[in-house]
């Protein structure tokens, strides 16, 4: 499957486990460069379809390329050309920000002074430069988010995938979050992000609503709103997926 210029692509994605479907023939396709908004209620299949483009697990159907690899025969390579933020906070508590930085910089295969480098980098484009010093159990869960997000940005990937990562921080926090995800699309790279947060979908320049595994919408959040005829992504979530599934 050519990706024609796509960041990702996927066509009729499907994955099962034993008799139960939890992605049913999902096909989309995200250009470079975009903050596409992946959204659905809990179960819906997002987290399972993040973890298939991002070679974690294979598909039991269909194809998809991610940078322009095929997540069935490249799963490694795709791992070094995306970043990758998962809900629950993965680093090391007992370890500084900045410990935590470069440990994850060897991870990456860094050499030293490209450590040194992108250690001061994220530092600075963070904001977390008078934290980098602190253990990182302690401190707020907006703050672990950022360093999260930093880590992820470590090996300078074109594709970060986001998997509700301001799930629980508070609104200024998400609020500080999204800020930064708009400063890495400005800089060309491509920000796949799940959120239950509808207000956030607002923020995508395309959202796809998943229900029961699959795709039931995909557009931009101004035409969803039109064609539903509500003022908010809430709404139009609401009336997609009905009532019992938010």
């Amino acid at each position: 499957m050519s990706n024609g210029g796509f960041a990702v692509t996927a066509e009729d994605l499907t994955r099962t486990f034993g008799n139960f479907t939890a992605v049913d023939h999902v096909s989309f396709q995200v250009p470079r460069g975009e903050i596409f908004g992946f959204l659905g209620a809990n179960g819906a299949g997002k987290t399972t379809t993040i973890r298939m483009l991002c070679g974690l697990l294979a598909p039991s159907g269909g194809r998809a390329t991610v940078a322009g690899f095929d997540v069935r025969t490249d799963a490694e390579r795709i791992k070094q050309h995306i970043g990758y933020m998962s809900q629950r906070f993965s680093l090391y508590e007992d370890l500084t920000v900045r410990e935590n930085i470069q440990f994850y910089g060897g991870i990456y295969g860094l050499g030293r002074a490209a450590i040194a480098r992108k250690t001061e980098q994220l530092l600075d484009q963070l904001g977390l430069w008078e934290h980098a010093d602190r253990l990182t159990a302690s401190l707020p869960l907006g703050w672990k988010q950022r360093m999260a997000l930093g880590t992820a940005l470590l090996h300078d990937p074109p594709i970060v995938f986001l998997d509700e990562p301001t799930s629980g921080v508070d609104p200024e926090s998400r609020r500080q979050f999204w800020l930064l995800i708009y400063g890495l699309a400005a800089g060309g790279k491509t920000v796949f992000v799940t959120t239950h947060y509808m207000d956030e979908a607002e923020y995508c320049r395309r959202v796809s609503i998943m229900r029961d595994g699959r795709i039931i919408e995909l557009d931009r959040p101004g035409r969803l709103k039109d064609k539903y005829g509500v003022r908010t992504m809430q709404d139009v979530f609401v009336r997609a997926v009905g009532e019992n599934n938010v």
